[in-house]
């Protein structure tokens, strides 16, 4: 609740970017892309794969954007963001991004990678709403393949919910790879976390491939808040920009 007793309510999108490239890297879509992200009006996006830098792409690519790949969609829109670097290779990076219309008072970009193998990370935001009398505590989630990874990496995240104020409210978006749906108990059991599809519709969405979507990757979990209209955003318009289905929902608290 905000501080003059009006429920306060906002939109989050979670979108795995591909790096701005269509499926199989045919075609760098980034400017479609953000053309997408900006008509769904969300007030915080949590982006997972997103490119830092690519020395080469920038050379190459024609319609490169002369700034990083998150700057590039925040552009106007979105007055603050963050971003936090996973992989690193020799031409350049690529990682988790934030971008909110609501000022950004902390970020931290936490390393959950289990073992050399895969390079994970949770991109952990603070956001301090000026019209709420506490923060909103973000975090963008790019897991790992390998399901004893992952149960490493959903440990590590319960225990980072657990070190935040308790009453707070916390949204985690992101790509989470669970294709064997075993996030959300331990989720819910060590850290009070609810996935809002799984609310909603008794599972979460079916998201990848985007061209026919077979397994449930992307989730939305809340702790102290409420959401409404989870949605997965139409396919048609989507399909060519990721490989995933973008997920939306209004978070109210």
């Amino acid at each position: 609740m905000s501080g003059s007793g009006v429920q306060f309510l906002f939109n989050v999108l979670t979108i795995n970017t591909h790096k701005g490239f269509t499926a199989f890297n045919r075609r760098f879509i980034l400017p479609e892309l953000r053309e997408a992200v900006r008509t769904v009006g969300a007030d915080i996006v949590c982006l997972q794969e997103v490119m830092g830098a690519h020395e080469a792409h920038s050379l190459h690519i024609d319609n490169w954007p002369d700034t990083s790949h998150y700057e590039f969609l925040a552009d106007t829109m979105w007055s603050d963001f963050a971003y936090g670097r996973n992989a690193v290779y020799p031409q350049g990076h690529h990682g988790n991004a934030v971008l909110s219309r609501y000022p950004i008072e902390h970020y931290e970009n936490r390393d959950v990678s289990v073992g050399a193998s895969e390079k994970r990370g949770v991109l952990y935001c603070r956001i301090v709403p000026p019209m709420l009398p506490h923060p909103i505590h973000v975090m963008c989630v790019h897991l790992g393949l390998r399901e004893a990874h992952r149960q490493t990496q959903l440990s590590m995240l319960a225990d980072w919910v657990n070190a935040l104020p308790n009453a707070e409210p916390v949204v985690i978006a992101g790509d989470f790879n669970d294709w064997r749906q075993t996030a959300n108990r331990p989720l819910k059991a060590k850290a009070g976390l609810d996935e809002i599809f799984t609310r909603a519709h008794g599972r979460p969405p079916r998201t990848f491939p985007v061209q026919f979507p077979l397994l449930r990757l992307d989730r939305i979990y809340v702790k102290n808040a409420n959401a409404s209209t989870p949605t997965t955003l139409a396919l048609h318009h989507w399909r060519h920009l990721s490989d995933h289905a973008p997920l939306s929902a209004e978070i109210h608290l």
